[in-house]
């Protein structure tokens, strides 16, 4: 099985996460080798030049990914401006249906999602195309990537309402039922346990630099949903007048709270798996951690010897 969605949290771009995540997964492509990038999220300059801010989020990432041209990665930004034509529209459209890989970038998440819905509302009068888009894609197995305010738009809810007050709380949700925090501190423990309080449907994990989840899902013949969240710790980043900023080679984990309070701190290779009823979203889950499955409620020892297991038990 291969995950359909990674959101993630950097400083910079950090080697594990942008080649062995991202990159190999487009060089992998059946069909291209192709990475769009959507710099939608990023603010437009203070003369209204909407241009120049998505450029630099772009350059921020084409120098690594240029080193892979070699081998055909085909990276390829879209741009967006209040200008765009229908054929614009169209273009994009195209694109984000047959990418192998596509990037939501950083900025602003509020300002990215409400581009991405303007659009389809102008041209489709439909504001939820790129939503719906953005989930046909995972289910013909493409891959779909999130950094920073676009993790944030991959998610059930958008993480900053756990502090703000956002009057359109909801992300694309293809990382269901999940809300991350992003450039995660490992003092920040009372933003999550506020944030599980205020979505009991989700699972809350702080993102550190650099750091990610994975999430594959699919159907069981129950009707059940499955989803399996690989979690990635990333130390990659070696440059010294970095290292205050990549948390992760500080030993900071993926930090999760209960509602109850109780924390569990993820480390890399550990996995969670989900069994979602999706009539009401109630579900089961599980850790996977150090070589054991460990019940996610009690964290105690559970009587399946692998995650096929689980997944049959279920079935």
């Amino acid at each position: 099985m291969r995950g359909t969605c990674l959101v993630y949290s950097s400083h910079n771009r950090c080697w594990y996460i942008h080649e062995q995540r991202i990159v190999r997964r487009a060089l992998e492509g059946m069909n291209n080798r192709r990475i769009l990038f959507l710099p939608f999220s990023e603010a437009p300059h203070p003369d209204g030049n909407e241009l120049p801010s998505q450029k630099y989020g772009f350059d921020k990432f084409n120098w690594f990914f240029q080193k892979y041209t070699h081998l055909g990665l085909e990276v390829v930004p879209f741009f967006y401006t209040s200008s765009l034509s229908r054929d614009d529209v169209n273009t994009l459209f195209d694109l984000l249906q047959s990418s192998e890989v596509v990037i939501l970038g950083g900025g602003n998440t509020s300002l990215g999602i409400r581009r991405f819905r303007e659009i389809g509302q102008q041209f489709y009068g439909d504001s939820e195309i790129f939503s719906r888009m953005l989930h046909e894609r995972q289910d013909n197995g493409l891959f779909t990537v999130g950094f920073s305010a676009g993790a944030d738009q991959l998610c059930q809810y958008i993480g900053t309402s756990i502090d703000y007050n956002i009057s359109h709380p909801w992300g694309f949700g293809l990382a269901r039922n999940v809300v991350v925090t992003l450039h995660h501190e490992p003092f920040s423990g009372g933003s999550l346990l506020k944030g599980t309080r205020a979505f009991p449907d989700c699972m809350v994990f702080g993102l550190p630099n650099d750091s990610g989840i994975e999430v594959m899902e699919g159907r069981l013949a129950s009707g059940l949903i499955y989803q399996i969240i690989e979690f990635i710790i990333d130390n990659s980043w070696d440059n010294p007048y970095e290292e205050f900023h990549i948390k992760t080679r500080q030993g900071t984990k993926i930090d999760h709270f209960y509602y109850d309070g109780r924390h569990w701190g993820f480390n890399a290779g550990d996995m969670m798996v989900r069994v979602i009823d999706p009539n009401d979203n109630d579900y089961r889950a599980w850790i996977v951690s150090g070589g054991q499955i460990l019940d996610y409620w009690n964290q105690q020892p559970a009587h399946f010897g692998s995650i096929d297991g689980i997944l049959n038990q279920f079935s």
